[in-house]
Formats: C-alpha cells, sequence, structure tokens
C-alpha cells in the first residue's frame, strides 16, 4: 500500500470515527423534563422520553463526578463554571435509587428527594412507565397513612409501623375492615410500601374503581432482634437461625396484630387478615404465615419464597419440616396463595420462585402466579403485583 492510499484509509477512519461519535452524542433526546421524584425547585435530576437520567452539581474542585445508577457509573462533564452535567444510558420503566459518585465519594444526589433504600437514604429517581395511572395520583378519596410508635418487650426497644385506612374509615364508624400486613424488601424500612410502593394511591385507585375491598394496611419493619441477639449488618440478612426473622416472627404475631385490633376496627380473624411481601419480605411472610396458619388465610409472595435464595429441588415432604406436604389440607385453610416474579428479574429470583413452585405442584397446592412484563427486581414489578394481588383478596 503507497502513502496517499494509506492517507486515504487514516483520513477515512478518522471522519468515520467523527462522524460515529457525533452520532452518538445526537442520540439522545433532548426533551428531558424534571422527575417527579426531583426536589421542588430543582432543575435537576431529570428524565427523557427514552428513559436516561441527567443530573447535575456544582463541584469546582472535583476532578471526576459520576451518576451511578443501576450498578453502572457514568461520567459527567465539567464546565467553566465548575458545573457537571451528564446522563445515564436508557433505564427500565419505574423507580431505581442511584447516586453520585465524586472523587470516588458516593454521596445523594442533592437535587433529589431520599428515600431508604440500599440500607441508607439516598437518592431516587422515577422514569415514567406506560401503566403508570394504576398509580398515579387522582381526584378520588383518598385513604390516610398514619405512623404509630409503640415499645416492643421482645425486642427491648421503640418500634413504628405505618397503618393505611381506606377513605371511608372515618365516616363509617360502625363498619369493621379486613386487614393486610405488608413487608418491605432487605435494606428498605417500613417507610418503602408508602413512599416507593405507593401502595396507599394503589388502594385508593382499586377502591374508587370498586376493583378492591377497603381494607387496612399495616407496613411494619422487617428487622427485629432480641436484646441478646446479635443485630444485622447494613444490607444484611435479620438476626435468627437459618429463616432469620424469628423475633420478627413474635413481634409480628405477639406484638403488632393484637396491637392493630385493639386500636383499629378490624375484623378479628383468620378470613379476613392477609400477609404479603416482597423478596425479603415474602421470604418472611410465607415462614410467618405458614407457621400461623391460625391467624392468616392469604398470602402473598413478591418476588421471593421461603426457599430463598437456594434453586435447589424442594420435596414438600421435608422442606420446611413437612409444613407443604398436605396440599389437600393446604388447599382447604388457605384462600389464595399468590406468587408474582418480574420477567426480568436476576438470578437467584427465577430459579428459587421456580423450585417452589414446581413443589407446590407436586404437593398439589394451588396458586396463583403473576409476572410482571418487563422489569426486574424493583418497584415497579412490586407495584404491579399489589395492584394484582390486592383484587383477589377478602372476597
Amino acid at each position: 500500500m503507497n502513502f496517499k492510499s494509506i492517507f486515504v484509509c487514516l483520513a477515512a477512519t478518522l471522519i468515520n470515527g467523527f462522524c460515529l461519535a457525533q452520532t452518538n452524542q445526537t442520540a439522545v433526546v433532548e426533551d428531558f423534563k424534571t422527575s417527579s421524584t426531583t426536589q421542588s425547585g430543582k432543575q435537576y435530576p431529570q428524565v427523557n422520553s427514552e428513559g436516561r437520567v441527567r443530573t447535575s452539581i456544582l463541584a469546582p474542585q472535583a476532578l471526576k463526578v459520576q451518576i451511578d445508577i443501576g450498578a453502572v457509573k457514568y461520567d459527567l462533564i465539567k464546565d467553566e463554571k465548575g458545573v457537571w452535567t451528564g446522563e445515564s444510558a436508557p433505564q427500565d420503566e419505574g423507580f431505581h435509587y442511584y447516586q453520585l459518585n465524586i472523587d470516588g465519594a458516593s454521596v445523594p444526589d442533592p437535587g433529589s428527594l431520599y428515600f431508604y433504600g440500599a440500607s441508607r437514604w439516598g437518592s431516587g429517581i422515577e422514569v415514567p412507565a406506560k401503566d403508570q395511572d394504576f398509580y398515579a395520583l387522582k381526584d378520588v378519596p383518598h385513604g390516610k397513612i398514619s405512623q404509630n410508635l409503640y415499645f416492643s418487650k421482645i425486642t427491648n426497644s421503640q418500634r413504628r409501623c405505618f397503618v393505611y385506612t381506606p377513605p371511608d374509615y372515618d365516616k363509617n364508624t360502625s363498619t369493621r375492615y379486613p386487614v393486610l400486613y405488608l413487608q418491605h424488601g432487605m435494606g428498605e424500612d417500613e417507610t418503602g410500601w408508602n413512599v416507593q410502593g405507593k401502595a396507599n394511591l394503589i388502594l385508593d385507585n382499586l377502591i374508587a374503581e370498586k376493583k378492591a375491598i377497603p381494607m387496612i394496611i399495616v407496613m411494619d419493619k422487617g428487622y427485629a432482634t432480641k436484646p441478646n441477639q446479635t443485630p444485622p449488618q447494613a444490607g444484611g440478612a435479620p438476626a435468627g437461625g437459618s429463616g432469620g426473622f424469628s423475633a420478627f416472627e413474635e413481634v409480628m404475631i405477639n406484638e403488632i396484630i393484637p396491637m392493630i385490633d385493639t386500636n383499629y376496627r378490624t375484623k378479628a380473624d383468620r378470613e379476613h387478615r392477609a400477609m404479603a411481601g416482597l423478596s425479603m419480605g415474602a421470604n418472611q411472610t410465607i415462614q410467618i404465615t405458614m407457621n400461623n396458619l391460625d391467624k392468616f388465610s392469604y398470602i402473598g409472595g413478591f418476588s421471593g419464597t421461603s426457599n430463598f435464595p437456594s434453586v435447589a429441588e424442594l420435596d414438600p415432604a421435608t422442606f420446611s419440616n413437612g409444613k407443604f406436604k398436605d396440599g389437600e389440607a393446604l388447599n382447604k385453610q388457605i384462600k389464595l396463595f399468590w406468587l408474582g416474579l418480574g420477567t426480568k428479574e436476576p438470578n437467584p429470583f427465577p430459579g428459587s420462585v421456580g423450585a417452589f413452585r414446581a413443589m407446590l405442584e407436586k404437593a398439589g397446592i394451588k396458586y396463583v402466579f403473576y409476572q410482571s412484563t418487563g422489569t426486574a427486581h424493583e418497584w415497579l414489578t412490586w407495584r404491579r403485583d399489589l395492584f394484582q394481588f390486592v383484587p383477589l383478596l377478602f372476597k
């Protein structure tokens, strides 16, 4: 190849590279808008129609700033005023935790509202979903969320739960209501379902459309340790052995349920009591309800089961001390056994849920299975789960 040919090829490569770079730069759709999770009065973070998240922060002395979302970091670019701005790749619809990384230090985005997840208070972003109408704030009668503080003798500590009461609760003062006990996931707390999960709005809308029976929802913290137990590390499983939930089960059965039945107008029997949870909360739900079928008749596991994280084949004769071996008897006791999973859930969730379903089928236990299309182990999956689960309760 002569010098002229080499020059032509090199020029063509540079031009193609420049064009590709230009294409990549212009590929971002510039229709960014502030998110519903952006603090009032702030311009960033923003989301565009592709689901890209753009953020900006003043950090003139910083050497490197990134947005960290979905376990991937994206570089921000600094302007002459020391303002760093940049965006992520397109994200799935729904709610996502994220943070900024400034010179190696992970910090919340000062423009975002803060949410408790990943065992910390941090930033979150809402990427609008096509089906967001079912959890939208609408002009319908709204229920109330109240904070309940109580002292737990079992844990020798102050605890709290949040309680949703339906729109007509304060008007129909002679009416009694069924109760759903609803649990969060690992690294989250009792604020999760009424903030990230939008449980109150989902119920308000379902009740307004007469698709669900008015009910009370109780959301408590899934971590509970006795004074002589070692508290879990941040983000770790609760103390209490292989199940990890011994203290919480005691708190739920001996303190939370009696407190709710005393202070609220409940229908205090197993036929009007349900429990559901996501991920770790699903594990808790199935273990607690199966240990206390005299108190619960509706069971919901969202992205989790009591065999998490095992993906091995389960034998109903031996699994969980044989609690699932008599399918005929369980079908008479359990009014609804409901499982949900996103189609994009990462391992080990598809395997563990699949193994659990196979065990239920082997034992002849009736259950309902729902798949959330296009969602992973995150809040849009669990919002959809709740939306599908609640209309089947107490009917």
